[in-house]
């Protein structure tokens, strides 16, 4: 029974990966402003993708692979209006291509369709599984696990960057609070407070702030584009509290403030709680460790008692 029955689980598998594959290149129906938005990303990209095509000719062909796979990647993430917003914002804080990323994905995934039947081969040289059928499922499996593992390297990353780039914030808006108390205007003194640090950080807003004056709208409106571009609602927040307060320079003073005050507020709690659970796993691992050695005391005595 089971020999007929698995070439029919083999064969339903296998068909509804056809039909999954058939589903995602069709294109589907978008509104005319999802169109809009798509023709305005593809020409963003174009003069983008010409530059870093020129600088690629030399590094060798592998790079230039790369760049064209991440290029049809993204051009059919586009066709298929899969956004990800939350990964491009983990992409733009860690300040990584999208179309590289997209690249080392499906690379990883195809590496993955053949280090499932190699792992395979080398078990089978050892005597131990015979069913042409594990190949098959091991490829599958090692395939969606290389090509998600980017994913998760790419959120561990951008959370952990994301915190320090709170504490920038915190620090940030107390030097704000100081220049507007020493007689700075509101845009005077984001400026000035972007410019006393060149970490990281500091050069994103640093460089949102300049492209707000270029561009002719309002620093706060950019410090919220920035925090929608970085996934971060700290700045999101910041931005629409001055753009409420930003003629009262006593109240914009006072919602700095309290807003900085919040934000270390916030972190104290995160680096206890983070302190907690570290000595929690210290303690389990130490209770581990006693049990350990009180197994290894009483084996021997054990052993003899069972022996009598």
């Amino acid at each position: 029974m089971s020999e007929v029955t698995m070439p029919i689980v083999v064969g339903a598998v296998f068909g509804l990966g056809i039909y999954a594959l058939v589903r995602a290149l069709m294109p589907t129906k978008r509104s005319a402003v999802a169109q809009v938005a798509r023709i305005d990303a593809m020409r963003a990209r174009g003069a983008a993708y010409e530059s870093a095509r020129t600088t690629q000719n030399s590094d060798g062909r592998f790079s230039s692979t790369r760049a064209e796979v991440g290029r049809r990647v993204a051009e059919f993430y586009l066709q298929q209006g899969w956004e990800q917003r939350s990964l491009r914002a983990d992409l733009a804080v860690l300040e990584r291509s999208w179309e590289n990323f997209l690249a080392t994905k499906v690379l990883l995934g195809v590496a993955g369709l053949f280090f499932g039947p190699f792992l395979f081969a080398v078990v089978w040289t050892l005597g131990f599984g015979s069913s042409p059928i594990i190949p098959v499922w091991l490829a599958l499996l090692f395939a969606v696990l290389f090509f998600f593992l980017p994913d998760v390297e790419v959120r561990r990353d951008a959370a952990e960057k994301r915190r320090d780039l709170r504490r920038v914030i915190g620090a940030y808006l107390d030097l704000v609070s100081m220049s507007l108390a020493g007689g700075r205007g509101l845009p005077e003194a984001l400026m000035a407070a972007a410019e006393v640090s060149d970490g990281w950080a500091n050069q994103r807003i640093r460089s949102a702030l300049a492209d707000a004056r270029i561009t002719g709208i309002s620093q706060w409106q950019a410090l919220g584009s920035l925090g929608e571009e970085l996934g971060v609602e700290e700045l999101k927040d910041l931005s629409a509290s001055l753009a409420l307060v930003a003629d009262d320079g006593a109240k914009v003073r006072e919602s700095l403030a309290s807003r900085a005050e919040t934000m270390r507020h916030r972190e104290l709690a995160e680096i206890e709680g983070s302190a907690g659970e570290k000595s929690q796993s210290m303690l389990v691992a130490q209770l581990l460790l006693c049990a350990g050695f009180l197994v290894f005391l009483i084996y021997p005595a054990a052993m003899r008692v069972f022996q009598v």
